[in-house]
């Protein structure tokens, strides 16, 4: 007697017992009650004629049969998802997720978002701000833009740029000699990790001047991005890296008054060797590349 192929509904619900051993998880995932689940299976194996599931009151257990089918549903499944999510990224933006720092978001992303989505229109980025390194493999997160000094063996770690450290001021604040800064007030970033020792004002007293330069006073922030909003607003005088500055020095709402800088690290690129974006990291790592080079 010839077997009957069966429907790939019946398919999809002894995949899915067969995955998770259980009728009634089965039928939590479909959507359906695990009567529904029971009458697909009874319908599967009378369309091949032979029994898929060994049914107890605590487990569910694959046949000899079932055990070749599972095989076969588990890659058929696979491909299929694969198939439509290819179909689904020709009509719909790619969504790759980004993960970098506060500072990197809101002083360099966002103001070169709309250039972004003006040349690179089919990616849909998502981003993920967070000062500490994560590890975007384990995360699911496409690349990450991280400060540092990265290492040279890694085949999916790209340097971008390398960053100094400027002293930076409201034009209001007219400073235009060192010691104008003894009567300004110091704007500090607490918690600095790289580089190391921080570029900070004591630093900038030892290679600089003034030296009679009080450092020990001032304002005081955790996060790079509240310092330079505090020189904007000419509250005082920051040491920032050049490139979180560069917006803001640009739009001249700040000034560089002097021509030193403190060393720096490197902005670098790390992409997730299992992401599925691969063609999309791309592109997108080279138009950073380009722009933040500019």
């Amino acid at each position: 007697m010839k077997r009957r192929f069966p429907s790939l509904s019946s398919l999809r619900v002894f995949d899915t017992v067969a995955r998770l051993k259980s009728f009634k998880l089965a039928a939590e995932e479909i959507g359906v009650s695990p009567t529904a689940i029971s009458h697909q299976i009874k319908l599967l194996e009378s369309q091949l004629m032979v029994r898929v599931l060994e049914r107890s009151p605590r487990r569910v257990m694959l046949t000899t049969e079932g055990n070749i089918l599972y095989s076969a549903t588990t890659q058929a499944f696979s491909l299929l998802k694969t198939a439509i999510a290819k179909i689904d990224s020709q009509h719909n933006p790619v969504p790759l997720t980004l993960t970098t720092t506060t500072a990197f978001i809101s002083c360099w992303l966002v103001p070169h978002l709309t250039l972004l989505r003006e040349q690179l229109p089919d990616i849909d980025l998502r981003f993920h701000a967070n000062d500490n390194v994560i590890d975007i493999e384990a995360t699911g997160v496409d690349l990450a833009i991280r400060y540092g000094f990265p290492s040279e063996k890694e085949a999916n770690v790209y340097p971008i740029f390398k960053d100094d450290f400027v002293l930076a001021a409201s034009p209001s604040l007219r400073i235009n000699k060192l010691e104008d800064l003894l009567q300004m007030t110091l704007i500090h970033t607490d918690g600095r990790r790289i580089p190391a020792p921080p570029p900070d004002w004591d630093i900038w007293r030892s290679l600089f001047g003034p030296k009679d330069l009080t450092v020990s006073h001032g304002l005081h922030f955790t996060d790079e991005v509240h310092s330079i909003q505090s020189a904007i607003a000419g509250q005082g005088v920051v040491i920032a890296s050049r490139l979180m500055l560069r917006q803001a020095i640009k739009d001249g709402l700040l000034v560089c008054p002097f021509p030193y800088q403190l060393c720096g690290a490197t902005y670098y690129i790390i992409e997730n060797r299992n992401s599925q974006h691969t063609n999309a990291i791309k592109y997108f790592r080279q138009w950073i590349e380009t722009q933040i080079n500019k």
